[in-house]
């Protein structure tokens, strides 16, 4: 009877050892606490922007931290919110150098384009707060009505012909939107 527990805790001991060997740590997840190296790259992979996703995740110092698609999905989102704040202070400080005298128009259409980034990043944060919740419903609605915000701003450029859309704001639209995308992108894998 001895022989026989011995022999079964033996074989279940050889049965665990082989389920370790055999199911190694989850993507994304290092026994050291940081991402598998290719870990922003197989995400990207999934996204419509591969080279400005990668270079994106990669600028942000916390990207190498990133265990997971959570945690790079709360990068995108974080990378579009430091965007969307930056682009709103941009445009705000054209509309206070915008000469008042020459063109009123301009100097609306900017603190307008200064507003709707502030409410683009005023969605992205709520996203943030909903990826940390896991309603990833909720974090893709407001990341979508993020990326939204910043074509009122061209939209405003266009009804006003005679206004030129500064180029620097159409990069940073650009970028925002492509952002957004991957933002969305990356939430969709979470369920």
């Amino acid at each position: 009877m001895a022989s026989t527990v011995c022999i079964f805790f033996l074989l279940m001991s050889l049965f665990s050892l082989s389920l370790c060997r055999s199911n190694p740590p989850a993507a994304g997840t290092g026994s050291s606490g940081s991402a598998t190296p290719g870990l922003v790259q197989k995400t990207c992979n999934e996204t419509t922007y591969y080279d400005f996703c990668v270079n994106s995740l990669r600028s942000d110092p916390q990207s190498p931290k990133a265990v997971d698609v959570k945690g790079l999905s709360a990068i995108a989102i974080n990378l579009a919110i430091s965007n969307a704040t930056n682009t709103s202070a941009f445009a705000a400080s054209l509309a206070q150098a915008a000469p008042a005298a020459a063109d009123a128009s301009l100097g609306a259409a900017l603190r307008s384009c200064a507003k709707k980034y502030a409410d683009a990043r005023q969605a992205l944060q709520w996203s943030l707060d909903a990826l940390a919740a896991e309603s990833y419903d909720y974090a893709f609605v407001h990341a979508s009505a993020a990326a939204e915000y910043p074509n009122v701003c061209r939209v405003l450029f266009r009804r006003t012909p005679r206004l030129t859309y500064p180029p620097e704001m159409a990069r940073r639209e650009q970028d925002l939107e492509h952002l957004c995308t991957i933002a969305l992108e990356i939430i969709s894998l979470l369920g």
